[in-house]
């Protein structure tokens, strides 16, 4: 939201929108047929270029395509809809990222009562872009906002339907002008006994009308939901969602050293066994080597005796076996 509104308290009014809209029907904005509402999105998508752009609204549909919500109070559609392209080529880029496939995308415009038609294809030849209009000023906003208003004083409890109708019914047509009918929607939504659904309204609220709303208006009705219990209830869940994120990080990166610490242990351990078998392994072959040059030796002094003493004489010398010596002079005498 624009007007100054800080990076938490947008956290806040995400996470009540989210509660709002899961599991919700598009039915309410004349759009049948497509599935339901399973997550509100970040609206913020990074581009390859030094800027970013900012969606007005992004949900995840329950057959996990993605829906582009955009509320526009002008005609210029072929500017608006390559505002759509731009958003569309971010999102499937940073969700290609992330997940390695495509996800399919649907836009859908929420025009207000200044616009009466609307063109929902931009033709660029082998780039083509179509949209799915819904025109607010059909809606007859004072009635709806007449039958809401006399729920809420009655004390009856609104349907997610009138929940959802009430946060359009500014960008209705109505007999007031928007600025009046958004101060009417929020302090009626201000009445409601149900503290969650109040603030599920406004954050909607402000939502939908950030484009439209007076922005010291809209500075007051922050600063009032930051005087809501529900608000701050939200403020410490939201608080304490981070602290756990931040003991889950710090518990991975200790886990992540002492694996690192172990690894380095066991790296040594095995370079240390890996040394002593070479030393044994040198040993044994400088052993062994010596034995062999110790038994030619051998041989070459039995050679020399055989002609002067008996074999088993030369074997108890030379410490060849009796058998090893008769071998020689078998050898000799060929």
């Amino acid at each position: 939201m624009a007007g100054g509104i800080s990076h938490h308290a947008k956290d806040i009014l995400f996470k009540s929108l989210s509660a709002l809209y899961q599991n919700q029907a598009l039915d309410v904005y004349g759009l049948h047929g497509l599935p339901r509402i399973k997550a509100l999105l970040p609206t913020e998508f990074p581009s390859v270029r030094a800027d970013e752009r900012r969606a007005d609204t992004v949900f995840l549909l329950e057959d996990d395509s993605i829906l582009l919500l955009e509320y526009e109070s002008n005609e210029r559609f072929i500017d608006n809809h390559l505002k759509y392209l731009d958003y569309a080529c971010r999102m499937l880029h940073t969700y290609y990222q992330q997940e390695k496939r495509i996800r399919p995308i649907r836009i859908v415009v929420l025009y207000t009562s200044d616009v009466t038609n609307a063109r929902e294809q931009l033709d660029a030849g082998d780039v083509f872009l179509s949209s799915k209009a819904v025109l607010l000023g059909e809606f007859n906003g004072d009635a709806i906002f007449h039958a809401i208003e006399e729920k809420v004083r009655n004390g009856e409890p609104l349907t997610p339907e009138e929940t959802m109708k009430l946060i359009l019914v500014p960008l209705m047509h109505t007999r007031f002008d928007r600025q009046t009918m958004i101060e009417k929607t929020i302090e009626l939504a201000k009445t409601i006994d149900d503290e969650p659904k109040q603030l599920h309204i406004i954050a909607g609220v402000l939502t939908a009308t950030d484009k439209f709303i007076d922005r010291s208006y809209a500075e007051k009705v922050k600063e009032w939901i930051k005087m809501n219990k529900v608000f701050r209830l939200l403020v410490e869940e939201l608080e304490q969602e981070k602290e756990e994120m931040l003991k889950k990080v710090m518990q991975e990166k200790e886990q992540a050293v002492q694996r690192a610490m172990q690894e380095k242990e066991q790296a040594v351990q095995r370079a240390m066994q890996e040394k002593e078998q070479a030393v044994q392994r040198a040993m044994q072959e400088k052993e062994q080597a010596i034995k062999q040059t110790e038994k030619r030796k051998a041989i070459e002094i039995a050679k020399n005796l055989l002609d002067v003493l008996p074999i088993h004489e030369i074997a108890k010398r030379t410490g060849l076996t009796v058998a090893e010596v008769a071998d020689l002079a078998k050898e000799m005498d060929k």
